[in-house]
């Protein structure tokens, strides 16, 4: 987080697919660092059954001590698990070797474009007027009128949505769960050639993953948790794109902007 400048004191939530070391080890060290640092503000830790006992065991054993308020959620069912005032994250339980989860994130639907000439031509001057009307409120003329947000802004425009499948082999339900997403981040460990191996360890491939993304019809697929034992991911890149073209692999630190959705 140092490196990447995300910053130890912003309002965060944490997102924990399952209790494999490679995905949960990492956790009391951010957390104490955290601490060291002097944050304050509250944090949220969601993941499957187990994550509680996790960290509790971890305070007990060894010299932990916080500084904020940790509020562990244990998701013990699929559906909304986060519903906060600008998006909202689904859980569904994937196929990996252990209980495993997938997370999808959306934003609500934004608010559409301002017109301010048409606003102006309806008695509205720029002020605070203005900014009610953005927010979504109706607002009360001095003549009595009531002019609503409709009336001088243009179709609320679809939320982008963000699909992530942790570890995973291909599954029954995926392509609804991340239908139409802006991104989706797809488990790739493995190469085609050992398709076997990747079910065996509960994996994907190249080419699952991006029949995933062709299913879904998501805009953007990103292959994640690359076996170490490929020095060079150009082989893996080429096996996604015969099928979805709209491919990248991700690397640390690795940052993409999604846009947001045009009127």
């Amino acid at each position: 987080m140092i490196i990447a400048r995300t910053g130890f004191h912003r309002k965060m939530k944490i997102f924990i697919t399952h209790m494999h070391g490679d995905h949960i080890l990492g956790l009391p060290g951010l957390l104490q660092t955290m601490a060291l640092l002097d944050r304050t503000r509250e944090l949220d830790i969601y993941g499957p059954p187990g994550i509680k006992r996790f960290l509790t065991d971890i305070k007990e054993t060894v010299q932990f001590v916080l500084t904020f308020p940790v509020n562990i959620r244990e998701i013990a069912h699929h559906g909304i698990v986060c519903d906060e005032k600008y998006y909202t994250v689904k859980a569904v339980k994937s196929n990996h070797v252990i209980n495993s989860l997938a997370y999808a994130l959306a934003e609500r639907p934004r608010p559409g474009k301002f017109y301010p000439k048409k606003a102006e031509a309806l008695g509205i001057n720029e002020g605070p007027l203005w900014s009610e009307l953005q927010k979504g409120s109706n607002v009360k003329l001095p003549n009595g009128r009531i002019v609503k947000p409709e009336d001088v802004m243009g179709q609320r425009r679809k939320g982008r949505k963000i699909v992530y499948t942790g570890d995973t082999r291909p599954f029954k339900g995926l392509a609804a769960f991340a239908a139409d997403a802006d991104l989706l981040i797809n488990d790739c460990t493995l190469g085609d050639d050992l398709a076997g191996r990747a079910d065996e360890d509960g994996h994907s491939t190249p080419s699952q993953a991006a029949e995933n993304a062709k299913k879904a019809k998501v805009k953007k697929l990103v292959l994640t948790h690359i076996s170490a034992r490929y020095d060079d991911t150009t082989t893996l890149l080429k096996q996604a794109r015969k099928i979805f073209r709209n491919t990248v692999v991700a690397e640390d630190f690795f940052r993409l902007e999604l846009q947001v959705p045009k009127d």
